[in-house]
């Protein structure tokens, strides 16, 4: 149990209809209490009291005081919210009074880092709280309230407790080899538990980050040599005109990037430089990026002008993104095709005109493509934090399954399964730094 009281403005600071100041803290209630109007003291847990802020027995403002009295609160302390009218200067006013009488500012998240230290959530309920906060789209709104659920928990503590056994096992063995009812563990008993595991971490492993890059956002880059419709396309899908358009090689030179939503998911589309040859120094700098852009990308989009033949560029860019989950569109609909249809690399593309902007069914296919088994929600981690912790924890695994297979002995193969089961543990921050939890409550906002 903390023994300050922290509070903090829960809602953005800014003229609205209701402004919420927060308190946490063994005094929340009797600092609350000395500068409202009624008396707090007896008040029942998970009520709303009416009343007036004082200042020198002067109204401040007309309230609404909830209270929540401990353990039966966000932070397992007592907890108050001050619900006043909405605007910054009466909420700063509010905030004055209660840090005057006592209570210290909070810093960011610490209203649910202590949540946290006080055992009502597990670290990756407190990382939920945020992603709620940023969600983007209805997908990582999903993810998120699944994970502020336990679901993150639900999914480790079976991992967790299979390697327990299994070590718990190894150390029977070790410390007790006299004890008759100890199953002797050699290297063709433990494989296939290990072997099961890893099964299991790895296919967790790849739904999660799947989904992570799906909650985020689909990268996806607009690709395809100088002029042939990318960056109209960009301001096509955006109903914008984002991407400068001229007749004139070469005009985009940087990455240009813009949002949508394809239901619920969300693409960060980039517009890329032409690559072609013979461009000038800076203009090489763009296709450079470009380069870069589709290779990361987890989406391309790639456009090709179909009212010309396939030139090297054109064949270049084909050749570069064969291996890329990708769309092929064929731009400039409204003209005579001179592209060979019949080219079997073609047999999916999709035809389009970006500068009179008919990409309907560029639209459709990408909400079809999302509709998709692969692309629904599935169980999973949320974030590269847990994710690179997993990747850790398999590693390790990896490891001691090599040693057994090697014949090492038993007592040093538990080195690496001890290892792996930390890692998990650290995922839901059962092992964790301090360093690390200031640096992850640090990003939340004030008042969370």
């Amino acid at each position: 149990m903390f023994h300050d009281t922290i509070a903090a403005i829960a809602t953005p600071l800014a003229a609205g209809a209701i402004s919420i100041i927060r308190l946490s803290g063994e005094d929340a209630i009797s600092i609350a209490n000395s500068i409202f109007s009624k008396d707090l003291s007896q008040a029942k847990n998970y009520t709303l009291n009416y009343g007036f802020i004082l200042e020198e027995d002067q109204p401040i403002d007309e309230v609404l005081v909830s209270v929540f009295r401990a353990p039966h609160s966000y932070t397992m302390e007592d907890c108050v919210e001050i619900n006043c009218h909405g605007g910054p200067l009466v909420t700063r006013k509010v905030l004055e009074l209660v840090l005057s009488h006592g209570a210290r500012l909070a810093n960011p998240g610490e209203f649910t880092q202590r949540a946290f230290l006080n055992g009502r959530i597990d670290l990756s309920q407190a990382e939920a709280v945020e992603d709620m906060i940023e969600a983007s789209s209805d997908t990582a709104r999903i993810q998120a309230i699944h994970s502020i659920r336990g679901e993150i928990k639900n999914l480790l503590e079976p991992l967790i407790d299979d390697l327990m056994d299994l070590i718990a096992n190894i150390e029977v063995n070790i410390d007790y080899p006299e004890y008759e009812d100890a199953v002797q563990l050699t290297a063709s008993l433990l494989l296939p538990h290990a072997d099961s595991l890893l099964e299991r971490m790895r296919d967790l492993l790849k739904r999660s980050k799947q989904g992570v890059m799906i909650q985020d956002g689909i990268s996806t880059v607009i690709a395809g040599k100088p002029n042939v419709g990318k960056s109209s396309l960009l301001n096509a899908l955006l109903d914008e005109d984002k991407a400068i358009v001229t007749e004139i090689a070469g005009t985009t030179r940087d990455l240009v990037e813009g949002r949508i939503h394809v239901g619920p998911f969300l693409l960060n589309l980039i517009d890329t430089a032409g690559i072609r040859d013979g461009a000038d120094r800076i203009e090489q700098i763009g296709i450079e990026k470009s380069r870069q852009s589709i290779d990361k990308a987890d989406l391309v989009l790639l456009v090709l002008d179909r009212s010309r033949p396939l030139d090297p560029q054109d064949e270049e860019l084909l050749s570069l993104t064969e291996n890329k989950k990708r769309i092929i569109l064929l731009n400039k609909d409204d003209l005579p095709a001179q592209i060979d249809l019949s080219d079997p690399r073609f047999a999916q593309a999709i035809s389009i005109s970006a500068l009179n902007k008919e990409v309907d069914a560029l639209s459709n296919h990408l909400a079809n493509l999302f509709e998709t088994p692969s692309f629904q929600w599935t169980p999973r981690l949320s974030n590269e934090r847990q994710i690179g912790l997993l990747e850790l924890a398999l590693q390790d695994l990896k490891n001691a399954k090599q040693a057994m297979l090697d014949g090492v002995e038993t007592d040093l193969i538990e080195i690496d399964l001890v290892a792996s089961h930390d890692h998990l543990k650290e995922i839901l921050g059962e092992v964790h730094r301090e360093d690390l939890l200031d640096t992850l409550f640090s990003n939340f906002c004030l008042g969370k």
